[in-house]
């Protein structure tokens, strides 16, 4: 069995070049995409410590790839090739459709995701607590109340996945809210 570290460093160097083909960076800064990547590793990582029964090394790989299919020119068949089947269905479970209305996309990800197991559940949730930062300088009140909205139905239809993340998400949606509406206020 390979060690997490090393499956850890294929993953993210492998996820690292196939975002910064495409110059990809954290919205509203200069930072490279891969700090996102590595900022929900951590949460699973962290996560993994306070849950049972959690395959650790199966969610930090999807943890670091789970954009990748949708961001970049990466196909699932190389996904699947360089990694794992299971691991490219998970990242494309968590990958929204594009052929689909966008206002359906969030529920039909949500409905793939909870086809598979709870450490797929896990990185959706570790992906929305990493987003839920201060929201880039370029968003308007509406699409940061929409934002806000998304991770109160990631919350929900996630539920009974893992306490530990459940209860970080809960936290940063409450933060964020308060942040938006101190914010907007100041305004």
């Amino acid at each position: 069995m390979t060690d997490i570290q090393t499956l850890y460093q294929k993953a993210i160097k492998f996820a690292a070049k196939r975002h910064a083909d495409i110059n990809q960076v954290l919205p509203g800064t200069n930072l490279p995409y891969v700090v996102h990547l590595s900022n929900v590793a951590m949460e699973i990582l962290v996560a993994s410590q306070n849950t049972k029964e959690f395959n650790t090394q199966f969610a930090v790989q999807v943890a670091l790839l789970h954009d990748i299919l949708e961001d970049t020119k990466t196909t699932f068949e190389e996904l699947s090739q360089e990694f794992s089947p299971e691991i490219a269905e998970a990242v494309l479970a968590l990958t929204k459709n594009a052929e689909i209305k966008k206002e359906n996309r969030m529920s039909d990800s949500l409905n793939r995701i909870k086809q598979l197991s709870k450490e797929v559940w896990a990185v959706k949730l570790a992906d929305r607590i990493t987003n839920l930062q201060t929201p880039p300088q370029l968003w308007g009140v509406e699409k940061i109340k929409e934002y806000q909205k998304e991770a109160v139905q990631i919350l929900n239809a996630l539920k009974g996945s893992n306490e530990f993340l459940e209860k970080r998400l809960q936290e940063k949606i409450i933060a964020y809210l308060e942040y938006c509406i101190t914010s907007h206020n100041q305004n």
